[in-house]
């Protein structure tokens, strides 16, 4: 199954689900060390689901932050012009405001949606 087409924003820095930017992985990450983190990504994403006690979750929850910190979707930002990670937010309430006015209202809705 193809995976499903999300929003970017011009500079490639974010996608956008649910009304809020999520930082997209490095783009600068060799191949096989973007497996690599993704295959510790999914396998603890597995592990938190599977967790039958709070430690257990705990642990398991760390494990899927540390995989995203080696995609560089969090952490220290993975562009170098200082700008700042606006991770979070709605694309009205950031630097991306004009882009994210200038979109066809039905673009910008289906990104709202999910």
């Amino acid at each position: 199954m193809a995976r499903k087409e999300r929003l970017e924003t011009p500079d490639g820095r974010y996608f956008i689900t649910r009304g809020r930017l999520w930082r997209r992985t490095d783009p600068g990450l060799p191949d096989a060390e973007r497996r690599a983190a993704i295959k510790a990504l999914m396998q603890a994403r597995r592990a938190v689901q599977m967790a039958g006690d709070d430690a257990t979750e705990r642990e398991a929850r760390a494990a899927v932050d540390a995989a995203k910190r080696r995609l560089g979707e969090r952490g220290p930002v993975w562009w170098q012009d200082g700008a700042p990670d606006e991770s979070g937010r709605h694309p009205r309430n950031t630097t991306y405001a004009d882009w994210w006015a200038d979109l066809d209202e039905v673009v910008r809705a289906a990104a709202e949606g999910g």
